[in-house]
């Protein structure tokens, strides 16, 4: 039997994720069931459950990519040369995403994550994971720039992340709900608390 390569194991399994996304997004996890996956990525029930051996496993599967990419765009960020300008890669990013159909689905999906959570444990620590990991690194770049002295070092870093996350996720939880939303707006309230906490304002 010839040997797979990893890239064709990757591309089957973005496959099978996509497929998942799609479901989960229009049925939600309880109602949709793995055959439905099956349909939707055009594969064999073999090779689903060659990836994945449950909806669950898939769930955590999306989860775990979200959280990879959310890494990469931090450490991406990372290398501009002012807080500002960390802080508004990462702003263009995600705000970016809320406007492109694929990643609407995708938020979808993580919406109904946060109502499964309340229910179902291994899906609650998918979603303290999410939290954690953006926050733990918007702290890092906050503490990073209080000791080069941009902003007030009374300023509680942890309490910023927490806000410019909750603040996102209400964004992104507004858009699913069909909400006409002006980013240009948020982009300027965010420009105007940097302003707010900065040194130099």
């Amino acid at each position: 039997m010839p040997k797979v390569s990893q890239s064709h194991r990757s591309a089957r399994r973005a496959q099978i994720l996509d497929a998942a996304i799609v479901c989960f997004s229009r049925q939600g996890f309880h109602r949709t069931t793995m055959q439905e996956i099956v349909r939707q990525s055009k594969l064999s029930p073999g090779a689903i459950y060659n990836y994945f051996a449950s909806k669950e496993t898939i769930i955590e599967a999306i989860a775990n990519d979200r959280h990879s990419k959310e890494r990469e765009l931090f450490a991406e960020a990372k290398r501009e040369a002012t807080l500002e300008k960390v802080l508004h890669r990462i702003r263009d990013s995600f705000f970016g995403q809320l406007e492109r159909p694929r990643e609407r689905l995708r938020r979808r999906v993580t919406i109904q994550c946060w109502s499964e959570s309340q229910r179902n444990p291994r899906i609650l620590k998918l979603i303290r994971r999410g939290l954690n990991g953006p926050r733990i690194l918007l702290v890092g770049i906050l503490r990073e720039a209080q000791r080069r002295g941009e902003i007030d070092k009374q300023v509680d870093a942890d309490a910023v992340a927490r806000f410019l996350i909750a603040s996102f996720h209400g964004l992104a939880l507004q858009a699913e709900w069909g909400e006409q939303m002006g980013m240009e707006n948020f982009n300027d309230l965010l420009d105007r608390f940097l302003r707010a906490i900065m040194t130099n304002r």
